[in-house]
């Protein structure tokens, strides 16, 4: 063991994690991890629109883009450079939207208000896009919702269809309108928005949890059909995420919607829009099949810490 002496004066063992100092007390010497990051003292003032990454005037559509995890993919794209076809069905969201992304990173954008349930406005959408907005580099089907907290056998019939027609026939209206023309370029990603209900049920969420299973199995399968081309396809899966969902799962109720998230520390939006940008940024060669990810208080589909929220 080396000794040295440090700008204090005191005497310290080179490869220790304690030193002897002058008055004779010995001390810990704080140790750095060994990916600890050590900022510099130059600061460069970098605006936000000047982000820029492999997708700068790259076309993304993005589905459900109104609120939630796809208002908040919108911003993570337009951040990175990327041109938008945001969609949903509230016309006015996505218009103010659109020119918040303007300002901010003077994104361009297109707005189309769109249900994806109804296959028919879902092709004349993406045929009407111009030549220059319709070669779609990334696809982000993230239109959903659950409805309900019923029995299986106990669903409403008005939620059983929308859940089915949104979750499960609305992302495959898109994507079979969409996939030929990046199979056609031999480019191109779809990212589905998945949940922790495709791989966990449960009660109350039987319908939900197997549109959820129907995603899964869709992407899986998506990727095989794709075999042997350049497209990409990836889903995102979050767990418990504060936004619209539960909202709209208990039909406007905001009290016991709010129940849902008060007592926990869920994911964000912003958390899973972070995610999805991040399979689209990969190299070409590479394909992110599958992303779960979970806030640190839930571990399990029904088993979330409830002690309070952090500061």
């Amino acid at each position: 063991m080396r000794d040295c002496r440090d700008r204090a004066g005191e005497t310290c063992s080179g490869d220790s994690a304690v030193y002897l100092g002058s008055d004779g007390a010995v001390r810990a010497t704080p140790q750095k991890h060994p990916f600890d990051f050590q900022p510099t003292n130059v600061v460069t003032a970098v605006s936000e629109k000047d982000h820029r990454s492999n997708l700068d005037q790259r076309i993304v559509f993005i589905t459900g883009a109104s609120s939630g995890i796809g208002k908040a993919c919108a911003v993570a794209f337009a951040r990175a450079g990327a041109r938008l076809v945001l969609t949903a069905r509230r016309a006015e969201r996505l218009e103010k939207l659109s020119q918040e992304l303007e300002s901010r990173f003077s994104t361009e954008s297109l707005t189309l208000s769109l249900d994806v349930t109804d296959r028919q406005a879902v092709f004349d959408a993406v045929c009407s896009l111009k030549d220059e907005w319709g070669a779609i580099d990334v696809l982000v089907n993230n239109a959903g919702k659950a409805l309900g907290l019923d029995k299986s056998y106990e669903t409403r019939p008005e939620h059983l269809e929308g859940m089915l027609e949104t979750n499960v026939k609305g992302l495959i209206h898109v994507t079979s309108a969409i996939v030929p023309g990046m199979v056609e370029r031999n480019h191109g990603h779809i990212v589905n928005i998945g949940s922790t209900a495709g791989r966990w049920v449960y009660p109350g969420g039987t319908v939900y949890c197997a549109t959820k299973h129907a995603v899964r199995a869709l992407n899986e399968g998506l990727k095989m059909d794709l075999h042997g081309t350049n497209v990409r396809v990836s889903s995102v899966d979050p767990g418990l995420v504060e936004t619209e969902f539960s909202l709209v799962r208990f039909d406007g109720d905001a009290d016991r919607a709010d129940t849902v998230y008060s007592d926990t520390n869920p994911l964000m939006a912003e958390d899973v829009a972070d995610a999805v940008l991040w399979c689209a940024q990969r190299p070409a060669h590479v394909n992110i099949s599958e992303i779960l990810m979970m806030a640190v208080d839930q571990s399990h589909a029904t088993m979330v810490n409830r002690s309070g929220k952090r500061s």
